[in-house]
């Protein structure tokens, strides 16, 4: 189902943000001049037209992510903010003053995650909207810089018994969901054993953590070939799983593009050459920006 459009229906008895607000104010004329429906053309795409709850207006989706942009606000503070200021309203095309939380801060990851790369149509919507206003000439891009930096993740530091205790949760749990009645999934003796692994590497006592890690492989290992046994034609989800793990189980100390994050595969380790941090667990991100005033023209 296409996503539902915000509500706004005649009230007799409330006035229109456009009767109170200032509208030579800035976020006023920006949302004027923003090609909306196009920027709907370019994402609505990703929805079927199949019966179901009807999304969120694209919109407010959108909206809600130049806004986020423009004032440097996370996930949770933009959702905040936006039912106390009318304007950020007014700029996701609501013409009545809103006193609910639009969505729940959550909404906006998923909705990043389902449109994926039409996302790009948002950048290409401002660089048109600046050419349009005359906000950047022609002659800016005629020079352009090019630069990489990298995005990191909120991951917990990727020690081996981490990786193994946590992949054994995981496939421990689908089995669960999928009704697979593992030989053992060494619940108690796994979080035991990483518990010592962890004293053991505190107190430098190396050749006993060691140990402990080995153990967690080693419970891993079993519980990917009992799951394999027992399912050998696993789901889509159960799957990839069950790759991760197995990619986890033969990657080696000094092998490349190992896994780093369970639930983030694509995080991979760079090292940046700085004294106080020599590596950092993310992506690389590259930008290009125009030489002359410094708009970005490309991600």
């Amino acid at each position: 189902m296409k996503p539902k459009q915000p509500d706004n229906a005649p009230d007799l008895f409330r006035s229109q943000l456009s009767q109170i607000l200032n509208m030579d104010h800035k976020l006023v004329r920006l949302a004027d001049r923003i090609n909306w429906d196009n920027l709907a053309l370019k994402i609505d795409v990703v929805y079927h037209n199949r019966s179901g709850q009807p999304p969120l207006p694209t919109r407010l989706l959108v909206g809600l992510h130049y806004l986020k942009a423009l004032f440097n606000e996370s996930d949770e503070n933009v959702v905040e903010r936006w039912v106390e200021n009318p304007y950020w309203q007014y700029f996701c095309g609501f013409e009545y003053l809103q006193h609910e939380l639009p969505l729940h801060p959550t909404s906006l990851v998923k909705w990043r995650q389902r449109v994926g790369d039409g996302l790009e149509s948002l950048l290409a919507e401002t660089i048109e909207l600046a050419r349009s206003s005359k906000a950047m000439s022609a002659r800016s891009l005629d020079h352009v810089n090019v630069d990489t930096t990298v995005q990191e993740k909120s991951i917990a530091f990727p020690t081996d018994a981490r990786l193994y205790q946590s992949m054994r949760i995981v496939l421990v749990r689908l089995a669960k969901k999928r009704g697979i009645v593992l030989r053992q999934n060494y619940v108690r003796v796994g979080k035991r054993a990483y518990a010592r692994q962890n004293r053991y590497a505190h107190a430098r006592q190396m050749k006993r953590a060691r140990r402990e890690c080995r153990k967690l492989k080693t419970f891993l290992g079993r519980v990917v070939r009992d799951i394999l046994r027992k399912c050998p034609a696993p789901d889509d989800a159960l799957a990839l799983e069950l790759a991760k793990a197995q990619r986890l189980l033969a990657q080696q100390r000094h092998d490349k593009h190992k896994l780093y994050s369970i639930h983030a595969p694509e995080v991979e380790c760079i090292a940046k050459g700085k004294v106080h941090k020599r590596y950092e667990f993310g992506n690389k991100v590259s930008f290009v920006t125009t030489s002359k005033d410094n708009w970005i023209v490309g991600v």
